[in-house]
């Protein structure tokens, strides 16, 4: 009886093995969350209604969107906050590991939270979420880049029974601080991999952040993400 027990735990053991593999070889949050690291920053954006000229200008607001990394412990995501929006506050883009998918968690103007979950397409530099909890519409968000300092959302609606999708509104925005010229090549965040907007100092020496929230964390684990930057650049310049 004994032998038997011990075969059998020893069994469950050996069956749990893959899957704690696969589980240290998935993608951490901050790897995963990588895609999105064009939209980190501050976009000064117009808004506008689906409808007619006259319908357009009617509608039409301005407003400020800023995108920025968060850190807690082993937890990271990507904030989100609009100013004088006139559909949304606030909102986060979280990793969902255990379906190698994206939820976007946003705060409506009038205090509602609504959840989105969706894919990022690198190719088309496209981010789409879909919202189906409301059983009357499917709700389809498209965060999307045009170049290097352009940027837009769209929503969708798919009334429950139809096919296609009607545009509800846009909004389109420039990056703060950026004009319609060519743009430099800047350097990289030490922390995120994108695009470095600020300095950083460490035992004399200067490196880059994308926004605050790296910054915070590059202070509270300096050596960590020197020592990963330089194990980067030595591998990129290996592979030259």
């Amino acid at each position: 009886m004994w032998i038997s027990l011990r075969t059998a735990a020893l069994a469950a053991i050996i069956g749990l093995i893959p899957a704690l593999l696969d589980a240290e070889s998935g993608k951490s949050a901050r790897e995963a969350l990588k895609p999105f690291n064009d939209l980190i920053g501050t976009w000064k954006a117009v808004g506008e209604p689906e409808g007619t000229p006259a319908e357009k200008q009617r509608g039409f607001w301005r407003e400020t969107v800023s995108f920025v990394w968060r850190f807690q412990g082993d937890d990271v995501w990507i904030a989100l906050e609009v100013q004088n929006g006139k559909h949304y506050k606030s909102g986060e883009i979280r990793y969902l590991p255990e379906k190698d998918r994206f939820r976007l968690d946003l705060l409506t103007k009038d205090g509602n939270k609504l959840a989105f979950e969706g894919q990022p397409d690198e190719k088309a530099r496209n981010f789409v979420f879909e919202r189906t909890e409301d059983a009357k519409e499917t709700q389809r968000l498209t965060f999307g880049l045009v170049g290097d300092i352009r940027f837009k959302y769209t929503l969708d609606t798919r009334p429950e029974g139809r096919r296609l999708f009607a545009k509800a509104f846009q909004v389109t925005g420039t990056r703060e601080g950026e004009s319609f010229g060519t743009r430099d090549k800047q350097p990289e965040c030490i922390v995120s991999g994108g695009l470095g907007t600020m300095t950083v100092s460490y035992k004399g020496m200067t490196y880059y952040v994308c926004c605050t929230g790296c910054r915070d964390e590059f202070y509270a684990n300096p050596e960590k993400y020197i020592k990963e930057f330089q194990e980067k650049k030595a591998k990129e310049r290996q592979g030259k």
